[in-house]
C-alpha cells in the first residue's frame, strides 16, 4: 500500500521539514514499529552524541523492520519522534533526514515530541511509525 497524503492550503506547508499533515491508507495489515534508536544489532550505539547519525540509524532500523514484514518505508503512514532536550538548531537536522528518506511530495506524517530521556543515557532520539502493507 502506497501512502497517499493530503496537505490542506489553509494549514502550514509541513512537507518543506519532512512530514506531510494528513496521511491516507484504503484497507491493508497494519503493522506498529516499536520506537527504534540508535542501536546497531548488538547494542552498540552508532554515532555517540552525533543527532544526524543517530536519526539516520535510527530510520536504518525503522527500515529493517518494515522489510522484515514485506513493506517499505513507503507504507509508513505516521512517525512519533522522540527528542531528547530538543533545540530549536535540532529540527534542521531532523528534517534534512527525513526529506532524504521519504522526500518532500508525499512524506508521512509526524509528532515530534521533547522529552528529558530515553531508555538509555546515549540515546538523542527514537523513531516509532505506524504503516499500512
Amino acid at each position: 500500500m502506497v501512502r497517499e497524503t493530503a496537505n490542506p492550503t489553509t494549514l502550514f506547508n509541513s512537507t518543506q521539514y519532512g512530514f506531510s499533515q494528513i496521511t491516507i491508507s484504503n484497507p491493508g495489515k497494519l503493522i506498529f514499529i516499536s520506537g527504534q534508536v540508535a542501536w546497531d544489532e548488538h547494542l552498540n550505539i552508532v554515532g555517540e552524541n552525533n543527532l544526524e547519525i543517530q536519526t539516520q540509524k535510527a530510520i536504518d532500523n525503522l527500515k529493517i523492520a518494515i522489510e522484515s514484514v514485506g513493506g517499505t518505508l513507503e507504507n509508513v503512514m505516521m512517525l512519533r519522534i522522540y527528542k531528547v532536550n530538543y533545540q530549536p538548531k535540532d529540527g534542521p537536522i531532523i528534517s534534512s533526514i527525513l526529506k532524504e528518506n521519504f522526500g518532500t511530495h508525499n512524506p508521512p506524517a509526524s509528532t515530534w515530541i521533547n522529552v528529558k530521556g530515553l531508555a538509555s543515557e546515549g540515546f538523542m532520539i527514537e523513531i516509532e511509525a505506524q504503516a499500512v502493507i
